[in-house]
């Protein structure tokens, strides 16, 4: 059988939508605020959830002793326990899925001698994006086990940014196999999609601090940030020093958020305009109409659920928007790239 074959792309594919399934579970485990739920960290007999009573009030008891139940959920009885427990014990069943899936094919593709040098040495690399990703959902919930009944938004931005970025390249190596031949490429409009995923992934980065800062619950209007006013003045005050509000701040970081939403669009918009003039082929001209589409239907997203102060659904729905966006992003470069 040859190397890098339809297996191995198929592969590479499932893993890209587990990684997917993982980061909408992972915002429902976040906006139901659920994170906080499981205070420990048992890597095999973690995959079993609490079997009985006896369990179900061990478990609870545990998570009595941390601040989240202390500070907020005090009057939570045990079947509210058990809703929140529900979606980190799922965050966390789906994230060892994955890593056997990505792990155990991998060995078998390996002695079966049915991967090329260059495959090798990528799936080495996802091996340690995965690894670290792992890490990071611990070290995120870590942060809010100790005085503050909420993780680090900074250590959630990673955690969340670290998935998309897992996501991107596990894409771009199944797009190499899939597209293995070269191409010609043009430099400028390559360079502009580079840019252009540069800025979306701050965004994303900034969309992770909005969630952990719950941000999205105040300044519930658009185009101003409240009625008669383009940039609230508590966006320059919330913090000390002023450069503070732009990283901690519940208000900078919204309104930086905001910001690079229109950011994101000039770019799609931008590089759309100058592909109609360039000579493309049939996958770039499907992958800028694609960016073209998505930016519009995320860009409406995000101003819904600002406006209705994230209800669930629209939260997931934002996310999934921006995952959808960043595929496009990952594809379209792909296509530009040698």
């Amino acid at each position: 059988m040859k190397k890098d074959n339809k297996r191995v792309i198929y592969w590479l594919l499932i893993g890209c939508i587990l990684i997917f399934i993982m980061v909408v579970v992972g915002g429902i485990t976040r906006l139901t605020h659920s994170g906080l739920s499981i205070s420990n960290y048992k890597l095999i007999s973690g995959t079993i959830p609490p079997m009985n009573e006896v369990e179900w009030q061990e478990a609870f008891d545990l998570y009595k002793q941390y601040p989240e139940y202390q500070k907020l959920n005090n009057h939570f009885d045990l079947e509210d326990f058990k809703d929140i427990y529900f979606w980190e014990w799922l965050h966390r069943v789906i994230g060892r899925f994955i890593g056997l899936v990505f792990f155990i094919p991998f060995m078998y593709f390996l002695i079966k001698k049915q991967l090329t040098k260059p495959t090798i040495k990528k799936s080495l690399i996802l091996m340690v994006l995965g690894s670290f990703q792992g890490f990071l959902g611990w070290y995120m919930v870590k942060s809010g086990l100790v005085d503050r009944p909420d993780v680090s938004h900074f250590r959630l931005a990673a955690h969340l940014t670290t998935a998309f970025i897992t996501f991107a390249y596990t894409f771009w190596v199944a797009l190499d196999l899939i597209f293995p031949s070269k191409k010609e490429v043009n430099i400028k409009l390559r360079n502009l999609i580079r840019m252009g995923m540069v800025v979306l992934l701050i965004q994303i980065i900034y969309g992770a601090f909005v969630a952990g800062l719950d941000a999205g619950f105040i300044h519930n209007f658009w185009p101003f940030m409240s009625e008669g006013k383009l940039i609230h003045e508590t966006v320059y005050i919330e913090q000390s020093p002023i450069i503070k509000n732009f990283f901690e701040g519940k208000s900078g970081v919204q309104f930086v958020h905001r910001t690079l939403a229109y950011a994101v669009v000039i770019f799609i918009l931008v590089i759309w305009f100058k592909a109609k003039k360039t000579t493309l082929t049939a996958y770039q001209i499907k992958g800028i109409n694609a960016l073209f589409l998505l930016v519009g239907l995320q860009f409406l997203l995000g101003v819904l659920t600002l406006i209705y102060a994230v209800p669930v659904w629209l939260g997931i729905a934002h996310q999934v928007g921006a995952f959808f966006l960043l595929s496009a992003m990952t594809f379209t470069l792909h296509r530009f790239s040698k």
